[in-house]
């Protein structure tokens, strides 16, 4: 009797053990950038694709599939860096930073956004560092626990390389998503905080007013 409940008391001793190292496992479990170079990465950078699995976050993005210029700067702290990102919406140039703690792994940064009460974990899946690199963010929204996977292409120009656009895809279709479902931002000019964006004005003469057709307004 007493060696059963020796063989018990072991029993619930590593089912306790199992447990615990269950909640101490670091989660999720995603490749960096092998030797990632945090200097190296810091600087000018354009977003200029974008896929989520929110479809809140796609339709606001496909309402302005616009280039986002970001710029990364070391912080204050070793252990953080900031992100100043620029671009235009509702009509107008406008700019926000980000605060971006360094995490244990080499890659991986952290970030909170208070508006949606997420917790944001971000990834350098791979870069070169002069031309391209693709970031794979996984938030977190509190209380709900509403889980988001979005994919990001960055590029140093405005123009994406061929090769950079097609390891994107390869990463968005590992990650549960369609390609055709990227969105392509566009360029639509620099944009300086507090600038809006100006409409080119159509003139027309009196002398060949009656002449013009009626626009078409479509369905």
């Amino acid at each position: 009797m007493q060696r059963v409940g020796s063989v018990v008391s072991l029993l619930v001793l590593g089912l306790a053990w199992i447990l615990h190292v269950i909640s101490v496992l670091p989660e999720p479990l995603v490749l960096t950038q092998e030797n990632f170079d945090l200097s190296g990465f810091m600087g000018m950078w354009y977003e200029v694709a974008v896929v989520s699995s929110c479809p809140h976050y796609m339709q606001r993005k496909n309402g302005n599939p616009v280039i986002v210029a970001v710029e990364l700067k070391h912080g204050p702290s070793e252990r953080n860096f900031t992100m100043t990102a620029t671009t235009y919406r509702n009509g107008t140039c406008k700019q926000t930073s980000t605060a971006y703690s360094l995490t244990d792994t080499p890659g991986r940064f952290f970030h909170h956004v208070a508006r949606f009460g997420a917790d944001v974990d971000s990834f350098v899946v791979h870069t070169n560092y002069d031309e391209y690199a693709m970031m794979l963010l996984l938030s977190t929204e509190k209380p709900s626990g509403n889980k988001t996977t979005t994919v990001k292409l960055y590029s140093r120009t405005l123009n994406v390389t061929a090769a950079g656009l097609d390891n994107f895809k390869t990463l968005v279709r590992q990650h549960g998503m369609s390609d055709n479902t990227i969105i392509m931002n566009q360029n639509k000019g620099e944009c300086v905080p507090g600038q809006q964006v100006t409409k080119p004005q159509i003139l027309v003469s009196m002398k060949s007013k009656k002449d013009v057709s009626p626009p078409v307004v479509p369905a």
